[in-house]
């Protein structure tokens, strides 16, 4: 008799490093701006942000091919279509999306600059209607200092 894991077992033995390299394949930007406006009020302000963050960075020509690479895995591991905890599920159906997401800003911290920051807290402004207080997001390049 096989015993199911749970999402609990699932997520306690979440890799981030391997599902960001599994995501790779998926990242598209069309695909990543369709997700965002879709779901951004169910991921939340933070791991939003976070992603904006991580996608400006991708943008920019300063971010070695390295960081990019780590970029698009933790990207399209949030649109990908099948995740350790399935996005629909309420209340814990981002938790794995969001500790990927959060796993590669800490990976590319150092590629993470003031312009990439100001890009992303317009989209953000942007895809919430202004109803953000850009004063309250945690700054995670500000958190490492």
């Amino acid at each position: 008799m096989t015993k199911q894991k749970t999402y609990q077992d699932r997520l306690k033995n979440l890799d981030p490093r391997k599902a960001v390299e599994r995501g790779r394949a998926y990242f598209s930007e069309k695909e990543y701006g369709e997700k965002l406006r879709t779901y951004s009020s169910r991921i939340g302000t933070k791991i939003v942000y976070y992603s904006l963050l991580l996608y400006y960075a991708f943008k920019s020509p300063d971010t070695p091919k390295k960081a990019k690479l780590t970029i698009a895995g933790a990207l399209g591991y949030l649109i990908l279509p099948v995740d350790v905890i399935p996005d629909f599920i309420p209340v814990v159906g981002f938790t794995d999306d969001s500790a990927v997401i959060i796993y590669a800003v800490y990976q590319v911290i150092s590629h993470i600059d003031e312009h990439v920051k100001e890009q992303a807290k317009a989209r953000l402004l942007k895809l919430f209607d202004g109803q953000v207080d850009l004063e309250e997001l945690e700054d995670p390049v500000e958190k490492e200092k």
